[in-house]
């Protein structure tokens, strides 16, 4: 596995590749958000998601509202772990008054979301450009 970091910024796309045994995950900045993709089909191992949090949590901004946008597209699979990832995430974002939208979260997870009530948590969005669009 490799960890793909997607920044774009004044129009230009930048690449970098990292740790072969990180998480694939994209990272853009569109409008007013910051974008994770995560790429991987599967998300189940601590590490990954150990990986995972310590991409994602520096960038929230401390003491700036931070618009984060994880869009799930690609995930299949994921462990219990994963959730209490997303809640730490969201305590972290909204202490400073950012905004967290989830996406394109596939139908079997989602019913996890469901079952553990987190779809009240969590603004859930149907794709990207909606959750973008909801952030104000």
């Amino acid at each position: 596995m490799s960890i793909l970091l997607v920044l774009v910024d004044f129009g230009q796309n930048r690449e970098l590749v990292m740790d072969p045994l990180s998480p694939k995950i994209a990272v853009q900045y569109i409008e007013k958000a910051i974008v994770v993709t995560l790429n991987e089909e599967k998300i189940l191992e601590e590490m990954e998601i150990q990986a995972l949090e310590d991409i994602i949590m520096p960038l929230i901004s401390a003491g700036k509202p931070t618009k984060l946008v994880i869009d799930f597209s690609n995930v299949k699979f994921l462990s219990s772990a994963v959730l209490g990832l997303l809640i730490r995430i969201s305590k972290k974002i909204y202490e400073s008054n950012g905004q967290l939208r989830l996406c394109c979260i596939e139908r079997n997870i989602s019913k996890i979301f469901k079952i553990t009530r987190l779809d009240k948590v969590f603004d859930i969005f149907e794709d990207q450009s909606e959750a973008i669009d909801s952030l104000i």
